[in-house]
């Protein structure tokens, strides 16, 4: 509880603040803080709440999912089927931690994407940042200044003192699954006096953990999580100004914002404000999202590469948070087909061609994921394919000219050769995500293009 003098002096600066004034800095605290938010709810579920059925495992300890994602895993949208996951939800303030990897194949894609609180990633290790060989990587929070020992192959240094470690080793079939879990059996993870055989240092101080959210974040109560989280993420030289406005709402660590003691007029402001910061994101969507050929190349990656820009941040929460920055893998969507119409397979049927030799480039695989059009998760089918990738090529059939036609709609398609690439759609809206890990330049430098996905009526079917 603040203390008395606390609470009236930030009565006094609220109400030194104008309506148009609140209205404005809750349109900015939004964008800013959502992309936090929604990171906490996926923390919450995955290691603080031990009854949910997405818990993965203690802050500070590595769980495994060594199966393929299904349509019953719902913990973030969009997940990605092709690389099983481990998960570790780092707490940095009493010490760092030491990532230990295997080493693994070297025809075999495996990461570990490094993410803030901010949803940045800070930095990667595996194939392409330190290769297939393992190694040794100290993850540091913000502040720590001790020595790191002569056995330590990198280290990283996070802005934020709560962080998540994402891990992804790619899965060559079913039959492969065993071979995954051997390789997710040896990361390893232990903090910095462990490794050293030392003595701890003092514990940081308990947390008192908030239940967040169920349902939507779009109300002024995202500004009580996010004044709680930001506890552990230390001003940024770049965002001393920013800071200081949202103080001036009562938002910021050491602050206990609480939406409902606030007037009504208060309220109504901030929520026109939110309103406002959904128009502009709507805005920013249509102006350089729909229009850039590697979208997910704005909305991921470091703050360096975001620029401060947190209308792309928001973005890349809303769309399918935890998405890898550009250098690691490009995300192409297909959300509408040639003709710009939304993806609805109760009216249509769809063809996806590669030409020849136009399959996706990427050095270390592709695929296309298909999800449900309203809730971005993956779509029960009687096949259980859920995408179809890079290393089903032998199982397809190609075309007379060598090319490659996938067939994308919710009936089982009547010739067998074109039931072979049959993507199982749902009937109504969806959308598809092409994954390229480990992007070659001819698709970073603009030299191939995504097909365009092309709608048959129904009753062409032959």
């Amino acid at each position: 509880m603040n203390p008395p003098l606390h609470d009236e002096r930030l009565h006094r600066d609220r109400e030194a603040v104008t309506t148009e004034q609140q209205r404005a800095i809750a349109q900015e605290a939004f964008i800013y803080g959502y992309p936090a938010v929604e990171m906490y709810r996926t923390l919450y579920t995955q290691a603080l709440d031990a009854q949910s059925p997405n818990f993965k495992a203690p802050m500070n300890q590595i769980g495994h999912t060594a199966q393929v994602f299904t349509p019953s895993d719902t913990a973030f949208i969009t997940p990605n089927s092709d690389t099983p996951y481990s998960f570790l939800w780092m707490d940095l303030r009493a010490e760092p931690l030491v990532l230990d990897l295997p080493a693994v194949e070297d025809d075999r894609y495996y990461s570990v994407q490094l993410i803030d609180l901010y949803t940045h990633n800070v930095a990667y290790l595996g194939t392409r940042a330190s290769g297939n060989n393992g190694g040794r990587h100290l993850v540091a929070g913000p502040g720590w200044t001790g020595t790191v020992p002569a056995d330590i192959d990198s280290v990283v240094r996070m802005e934020t003192s709560i962080a998540y470690a994402l891990y992804r080793t790619q899965l060559f079939g079913e039959a492969d699954l065993a071979r995954v879990r051997a390789i997710q059996a040896g990361y390893r993870v232990r903090t910095l006096s462990d490794f050293l055989g030392e003595c701890p240092p003092p514990s940081a101080s308990v947390i008192e953990w908030p239940r967040p959210p169920a349902g939507s974040l779009d109300t002024p109560a995202l500004f009580r999580y996010l004044s709680f989280l930001l506890q552990f993420a230390p001003t940024s030289p770049s965002e001393v100004e920013l800071r200081g406005r949202l103080n001036r709402l009562g938002i910021g660590a050491g602050l206990s914002f609480d939406e409902t003691r606030l007037d009504a007029e208060t309220q109504a402001a901030l929520q026109q404000g939110i309103a406002d910061a959904l128009v502009s994101y709507r805005h920013f969507a249509q102006a350089e999202l729909s229009t850039s050929r590697i979208p997910s190349a704005k909305i991921f990656g470091s703050r360096d590469h975001l620029g401060n820009r947190y209308i792309r941040r928001y973005a890349g929460a809303v769309l399918g948070i935890f998405g890898n920055s550009a250098e690691e893998a490009v995300y192409l969507g297909y959300y509408v087909d040639a003709q710009g119409q939304a993806l609805d397979a109760s009216r249509h049927r769809y063809e996806l061609r590669f030409a020849p030799g136009q399959l996706p480039p990427a050095d270390a695989f592709w695929s296309i994921t298909l999800y449900d059009g309203q809730t971005r998760l993956l779509v029960d089918n009687p096949l259980q394919r859920y995408l179809i990738n890079s290393r089903m090529l032998d199982a397809l059939v190609r075309d007379a000219d060598g090319g490659l036609t996938l067939r994308i709609q919710h009936q089982l398609p009547e010739h067998e050769a074109q039931a072979a690439n049959w993507l199982p759609a749902p009937s109504g809206r969806f959308n598809c995500v092409l994954r390229l890990y480990l992007p070659r330049e001819e698709l970073l430098h603009g030299d191939w293009s995504q097909p365009p996905m092309i709608a048959i009526p129904q009753q062409a079917n032959p």
